[in-house]
């Protein structure tokens, strides 16, 4: 059986007028907890004080509140049940925190510090302790405030949890507007799905966004003189350069993590789908799989020392992996259930992510590579495309509602879930970005 998303890159073929664009996306991605871990910790994000000129650049507070609501793991308190807003640490009265049974407490300001320069200060307070656990002052601009924000956001949901925050990160994904004419946008969203930017849009499909290490470049699939090609740009300028457009099928990408390689699948002038390396920078290719099975959907161990890609050599779809160095025999490596692909790796390269057939339903389920073990974690009949966060704690897919494409995620324990809608078209292939470069 071949997988849906290799029948979608056989079946593609056509004319592709590809625009390189920096503008605004105008749909905007809407995300609603549907499942929160039970017993979530009561969080009070007061209102942060502001010290400036007309009015202040961003609500921080709120911003920092809805980035802790989102991870499904806290319960902010609305700031109508507030008893006091304070502002400066003398005057948190824990007494009345209590009272509320909220455990911690954030205040802040914002000061206006010249033209276009700003100091955003925050405290975290543990209100039974009645002590600082967190405090922390960021420079920042009204252009970057909101990164600053989620910044703030990433280091007290660390602290609260000991996990890294990905507030700070940003998703690639795809978005088809089926009109008279269809249009595919490649679109770079902020996390939280604010700050939509249309990286490229076309007429004809686009598929396959991968992020460099770096976060700096994405490498995707297009169609352009008839045929497959993976390119990779550069989201800073825009610039874009292919980097494989051999006969026949060019597809799924991944970067290598020191960012010199590309796993791709590619068909060759036999039609068989193989796994291959290339490096983008100087052309050099090498095949890795030859078989005459399908080979696809490549991705790389955590030490770049394998890949693992989807085959269906045993009869059906299934994960196996092979060494990029060394003429070694491909391993399966998984065997409950008799459809599994799209392997995505986690951040610790304990976990792997994978589309499972569970009673008919494509489904997201992870894997634990040392127990063997397979854990279902979402509830779709079509789910597909699964991809870390950052911090290894969630999983983004695609799935389908209301006979759309959307986004979704759930936590690796499949605590927490939340929906992710669009105000229009089909959404698909989400890639969640690596931590910035510093």
């Amino acid at each position: 059986m071949m997988n849906s998303a290799l029948l979608r890159l056989i079946r593609l073929v056509g004319l592709v007028t590809l625009m390189t664009v920096s503008q605004t996306g105008n749909a905007q991605l809407r995300i609603e907890i549907s499942r929160g871990v039970s017993g979530a910790v009561p969080v009070a994000v007061v209102p942060f004080a502001y010290e400036g000129r007309g009015q202040p650049p961003l609500d921080v507070a709120g911003l920092i509140s809805d980035d802790l609501l989102r991870s499904g793991r806290f319960a902010p308190i609305d700031r109508e049940d507030m008893i006091g807003r304070p502002t400066a640490a003398q005057d948190v009265n824990f007494t009345d925190w209590r009272l509320l049974k909220t455990d911690y407490v954030v205040i802040g300001r914002v000061v206006e510090d010249g033209l276009d320069r700003y100091q955003l200060q925050f405290q975290v307070f543990d209100v039974f302790r009645g002590n600082q656990v967190l405090g922390y002052q960021f420079q920042a601009t009204a252009g970057n405030m909101r990164a600053v924000g989620h910044r703030a956001a990433d280091l007290i949901f660390e602290k609260l949890t000991g996990i890294p925050g990905a507030f700070s990160t940003r998703v690639a994904y795809v978005s088809v507007v089926r009109d008279q004419e269809d249009v595919y946008r490649l679109i770079v969203a902020d996390a939280d799905g604010a700050n939509p930017v249309i990286i490229a849009e076309s007429s004809k499909p686009l598929m396959s966004p991968a992020w460099s290490p770096d976060g700096r470049r994405i490498a995707y699939v297009s169609f352009e003189n008839n045929r497959s090609a993976v390119y990779v740009q550069e989201l800073s300028t825009g610039s874009r350069k292919q980097v494989s457009a051999s006969p026949g099928i060019n597809g799924a990408p991944s970067y290598s993590p020191d960012g010199r390689w590309l796993a791709l699948t590619l068909s060759g002038v036999d039609g068989n789908l193989d796994i291959h390396v290339l490096n983008p920078a100087t052309g050099q290719k090498r095949r890795l799989t030859r078989n005459p099975a399908i080979d696809t959907e490549p991705a790389w161990s955590i030490d770049g020392k394998h890949i693992y890609f989807t085959s269906d050599r045993s009869g059906g779809p299934q994960i196996y992996k092979i060494a990029v160095e060394g003429p070694t025999s491909p391993q399966r490596v998984t065997f409950e259930g008799r459809y599994n692909a799209r392997p995505r790796i986690s951040p610790d390269g304990g976990t792997l992510a994978v589309v499972h057939n569970d009673r008919g339903n494509y489904r997201i389920a992870v894997i634990d590579l040392e127990r063997k073990t397979t854990q279902v974690l979402s509830d779709g009949r079509q789910d597909e495309s699964p991809s870390f966060a950052p911090n290894g704690s969630m999983l983004i897919y695609a799935t389908g509602s209301g006979g759309r494409g959307v986004l979704a995620a759930v936590s690796t324990d499949g605590r927490v879930k939340q929906s992710i809608g669009s105000a229009a078209g089909d959404v698909r292939e989400p890639a969640w970005s690596p931590y910035p470069a510093d």
